[in-house]
């Protein structure tokens, strides 16, 4: 019963979400936790983990929450779920675009995708910052800890190295280091 379960959640997610896999987040997010496969805390984690390793974010969350719960099978199931719809809907795609790719239609609905995907991205970055520093309710206390400040610095040197085109390699490089660097000199909970 957990790989189906496993399978049809993520094929939802795959199937309702566009956008990418931060897009998927707050669905992702949804249906983990309504299920009781892993706590805020644990998602957030594993977010971090996610863009650490190679593959989409979305590919990784179905393959490490199917592994969890249902091992290598459920984790197959989970990572087929959440990979064919979009499987089949870039299949379609590719059959009809040339015949509507002027239709005023398909040219409407592309424009309204994008900023309901820059909302769901969003909807997550607030989503897990909450997690991470509010997680046992809004404290003012929160702008006492050296964290806080830490993760709000590099947060504005990454936007404005990302702003000024520098490689993402380079940025994810230098946010490691950093990390690495004030984690050990701040003897920071890893």
């Amino acid at each position: 019963m957990i790989y189906l379960k496993l399978f049809l959640t993520f094929f939802e997610i795959g199937l309702f979400t566009f956008g990418g896999g931060y897009a998927m987040l707050p669905l992702i997010q949804s249906e983990v936790l309504k299920n009781g496969w892993l706590t805020n805390t644990e998602i957030m984690n594993f977010v971090a983990v996610s863009e650490s390793t190679p593959g989409p974010f979305a590919i990784n969350m179905a393959t490490f929450i199917g592994t969890e719960k249902g091992g290598v099978f459920g984790a197959f199931c989970a990572t087929l779920g959440v990979v064919l719809p979009s499987f089949i809907i870039i299949l379609l795609v590719a059959v009809f675009y040339e015949k509507f790719k002027k239709n005023k239609v398909v040219k409407g609905c592309m424009t309204g995708l994008r900023p309901a995907a820059i909302g769901l991205i969003a909807s997550a970055a607030l989503s897990l910052a909450i997690t991470a520093f509010f997680e046992d309710g809004f404290s003012l206390s929160v702008f006492n800890s050296v964290e806080f400040y830490i993760s709000a610095a590099v947060c504005v040197i990454m936007t404005v190295l990302a702003l000024k085109k520098v490689h993402p390699i380079k940025i994810i490089t230098a946010s490691a280091a950093v990390g690495i660097i004030f984690g050990y000199a701040l003897k920071l909970p890893l």
